[in-house]
């Protein structure tokens, strides 16, 4: 990423520099050169002053449009506000219409044409180039908003949206492959590659995820998904010195410390987390997203007392955006369920439900559900009632598309029981939503804290032994806590009497009547311990029967999106074994 040295930023004068911004000779160097400056402002947390910089010239300059609109798009993301939602999407609109201005008018399909038959090589400018990359990445920005349209026809806009993107990416990525020997020596070249490794990289990447059924269709359909072209790229682009460097590195932060972990099997690279973030943790020290990331790293590395720190210094850093007060309360939220001092956790749940708008159902079912966990005596201290909170989940879904959320949707289904004239409560709520975040992967990182968890499920065991009077979640209740028991088991090293739990919930099939979430979950569980054996015959067998044999369960995507991150790491070993041939 290139960076000026800027032990001056904080003296910017953002009058003057607009002032100049207005010369009619902006070229792309000036523009590179003060977009940098801009974005080094963002990473210190003088968001309004990065936006104050590129303003002025976002109409005359590719990189101007790009940078604002990004930020905009940013700030809608984080606080889902109609009113932010509509100036970003205004935004990429006049983005597009600048960038247009700049791109080659013949188009850059004849462009390569022409290179590839040895056209002089100034058949296309720096500045064509440059403004395919970002028409290509403002495309992909309006995709993105396009998407939170609750419409099908959103959903389409939003699709064909990425595939030019797409188009574009790899017609730059050819574009660049061309034109190396004659562009390396322009300064200008290094910024053009960088965006180039960060679009591809991304691409390969995300796509990658899709389980086999539905990576063959977008294969298909003219895009790639390879793991490692994606990292490859992505790595490439983070190590460089280009204005994108920064994009790059955040992608790679976020694959590894947030995907692998929902929609995986919780194995992020921490060491290379460490490293990318490294350079930027000496240049921006108090800069809130450097902060928030260094938190993660600690959290998912069980360093959970510095990782609570590190995101109250990212709450304290800035009070400009509190959208990422929210992330933070999320993350602390989490911190402190792991350590189960649930009058904490409690404390950044209820901030969640007050503030953020991002998730009203999935904060209200866990600020219920760790109230659930506490003593009845605290929780009337603290003025709450767990039963009505839970009832409050189901109006507060969101639906995209006409379609519901899962995670919301799980939760409404778990708070329903509570709805009824002779309400049941919920056995371990807040365990089994650290399930569905894949907390386990975490907490299973402290030893000391699995047994403690642990202790809490035998305890809940024993209540639902002793319960007299079984209701018609007794069943699904002791399934549950037979597979948080299997997690922790496992975590543990004692892979005998995990097995056991797992296959108790197997056994149970037919008796549970509700949760039809537990039995296809506890086979995947059951198919890592048998991988945790170096059994890889067995734990294929068992991942793919799921496939095969399991439907219409809750949350049934993100165990697919599971499965298809496990079989990933046992490699060609699974190459061996014919995919299943029931639709994932």
């Amino acid at each position: 990423m290139e960076m000026d040295e800027d032990k001056s930023l904080q003296q910017v004068d953002l009058n003057k520099i607009s002032e100049d911004s207005m010369s009619p000779d902006m070229n792309l160097e000036a523009a590179l050169k003060e977009c940098s400056t801009a974005l080094n402002l963002f990473l210190n947390n003088r968001f309004s002053d990065a936006l104050g910089l590129l303003k002025p010239c976002k109409s005359l300059s590719t990189y101007h449009a790009m940078g604002y609109s990004s930020i905009l798009v940013m700030q809608a993301g984080m606080t889902f506000e109609p009113k932010d939602m509509d100036a970003a999407m205004a935004s990429l609109g006049e983005s597009l219409q600048t960038c247009q201005r700049f791109r080659k008018k013949t188009g850059i399909l004849e462009t390569l044409t022409n290179l590839w038959s040895r056209q002089p090589a100034d058949n296309l400018t720096e500045e064509e180039m440059h403004a395919e990359l970002c028409y290509a990445e403002i495309l992909l920005q309006k995709a993105f908003l396009t998407f939170l349209d609750e419409s099908i026809i959103g959903f389409i806009k939003g699709g064909m949206r990425i595939r030019n993107s797409y188009q574009i990416f790899k017609d730059c990525q050819a574009l660049a492959n061309v034109t190396k020997d004659m562009e390396k020596q322009k300064s200008m070249y290094i910024h053009f590659k960088g965006g180039v490794n960060m679009g591809i990289g991304s691409f390969n990447l995300m796509l990658s995820l899709l389980p086999s059924k539905v990576l063959r269709l977008m294969e298909f359909l003219g895009f790639s998904g390879d793991r490692e072209t994606g990292l490859s790229e992505l790595r490439e682009g983070a190590a460089g010195n280009s204005l994108r460097s920064i994009l790059s590195t955040l992608t790679l932060l976020m694959f590894h410390l947030y995907i692998t972990v929902i929609l995986g099997t919780g194995e992020g690279n921490l060491t290379e987390c460490e490293a990318l973030l490294e350079p930027y943790v000496e240049k921006f020290p108090n800069g809130a997203l450097i902060l928030f990331y260094t938190a993660r790293i600690a959290l998912l590395k069980g360093n959970f007392t510095f990782a609570q720190e590190k995101f109250l210094a990212c709450i304290a850093a800035q009070e400009e955006w509190r959208q990422i007060h929210h992330l933070c309360y999320w993350e602390l939220m989490w911190a402190y369920s792991f350590e189960q001092n649930w009058r904490e956790a409690y404390r950044y749940a209820d901030l969640l439900c007050k503030e953020s708008k991002w998730s009203q159902a999935t904060y209200t079912f866990q600020k219920a559900a760790i109230l659930s966990m506490l003593p009845e005596e605290e929780v009337i201290e603290l003025g709450e009632n767990v039963g009505e909170i839970f009832r409050q989940v189901e109006g507060l879904r969101l639906r995209i598309a006409g379609k519901s959320i899962p995670t919301e949707k799980f939760a409404a289904s778990k708070a329903q029981r509570y709805s009824s004239s002779a309400p049941v409560k919920l056995v371990v709520p807040a365990l089994e939503m650290m399930y569905v975040w894949n907390g386990f992967s975490v907490v299973g990182k402290r030893p000391e804290l699995t047994k403690s968890i642990l202790t809490t499920l035998e305890k809940a065991e024993e209540q639902l032994k002793d319960d007299q009077n079984p209701s018609v979640y007794h069943v699904d209740d002791q399934c549950v806590v037979q597979l948080l028991k299997g997690l922790c088991l496992r975590q543990m090293g004692h892979l005998e009497q995990a097995e056991l739990c797992f296959n108790h919930v197997i056994s149970s099939e037919n008796d549970i009547k509700h949760d039809n979430y537990l039995v296809p979950f506890s086979m995947y569980e059951l198919g890592l311990l048998h991988k945790q054996k170096g059994d890889f015959n067995t734990a294929i067998t068992t991942m793919e029967s799921i496939k095969a044999n399991h439907k219409d369960y809750s949350m049934e995507s993100r165990l697919h999106f599971r499965i298809h991150a496990a079989l990933n790491t046992m490699g060609s070993f699974s190459a061996k074994f014919p995919p299943s041939r029931t639709p994932a």
